[in-house]
């Protein structure tokens, strides 16, 4: 009867004895200690995906933003309109307080300096024929360089004398203004040049963002109180000048084609007529 008493003892002595790795008090330890590790671990992982997740919505919101609107909004330019009016009427409102007209004018020329990165409001200052600026907006991004645009994916801005060809009121890029490219006299250069019409590419925009491939992007601070007055002022009342400076015929070399030597000095001549005599200036 002593042997399971016995037994008994030993059995105990092992449960209690330090080499014993079933002793919770050698293995509670360490396992709590792996435990809160792996939380730790598993927790951190969480906050920075989140992190990085929310960072890349916060980066992105705009962009997915704009393609919703471009694909999925029907909203007309009188609505377009409407929207920025109570923001955007008081800005021309003081502006033409500034220089001397009375009210919105019945005509606009807009000048897209290439060089100078800016593009000029310009409106009628009374009979004489003068011109007054309203505004000067710097480009956020413009594609290409210098020279004209002559075919599909060149990523060049063209040159020359547009209209705005239509108000785009969903716009990828907020709001867009489209250029009327091309031109007559861009088709004929193309004639002259060899270069089949179908070739010369087109969907040319000014509108806001700050990217842009073949086009002129304002923001869209600028763009919403340029589309603003092109569509109270009537599109059909505003002339386009794209330029590669205020002088552009310093560009023209023996090998520049004829066409757009004589383009580039109409440029010039325009901007004398104008008042404009240096870069992005606009009349005094």
């Amino acid at each position: 009867m002593s042997r399971p008493a016995a037994t008994s003892s030993l059995t105990a002595a092992a449960r209690s004895h330090p080499s014993n790795p079933s002793n919770p008090r050698r293995t509670s330890a360490p396992h709590l200690l792996r435990t809160q590790l792996r939380t730790r671990r598993s927790l951190f992982v969480a906050v920075t995906a989140t992190c990085v997740v929310g960072i890349g919505a916060v980066a992105l919101a705009p962009a997915i933003r704009r393609e919703l609107r471009s694909r999925f909004s029907s909203a007309s330019v009188q609505q377009r309109v409407a929207e920025v009016s109570g923001r955007v009427l008081p800005v021309w409102e003081s502006r033409l307080q500034a220089v001397g007209l009375p009210a919105i004018p019945e005509r606009l020329i807009l000048v897209a300096d290439k060089t100078a990165r800016a593009c000029l409001v310009l409106a009628p200052a009374g009979a004489d024929g003068s011109w007054v600026q309203l505004a000067r907006y710097s480009f956020t991004a413009a594609s290409g360089t210098t020279g004209p645009k002559l075919r599909e994916g060149d990523h060049q801005v063209p040159e020359g004398f547009y209209g705005v060809e239509s108000l785009n009121p969903n716009s990828r890029f907020h709001l867009a203004l489209r250029v009327g490219y091309p031109s007559p006299a861009d088709l004929d250069a193309a004639a002259a040049d060899a270069r089949p019409r179908d070739t010369l590419g087109g969907d040319i925009m000014i509108h806001g963002g700050a990217s842009s491939v073949g086009c002129i992007a304002l923001g869209d601070s600028a763009i919403e109180e340029l589309f603003w007055l092109v569509a109270t002022v009537g599109k059909e009342h505003v002339e386009l000048l794209i330029t590669p400076g205020c002088q552009p015929t310093k560009l023209v070399s023996a090998t520049t084609p004829g066409w757009l030597a004589r383009r580039y000095g109409q440029l010039e001549a325009r901007f004398v007529e104008l008042g404009i005599s240096s870069p992005a200036a606009g009349p005094p």
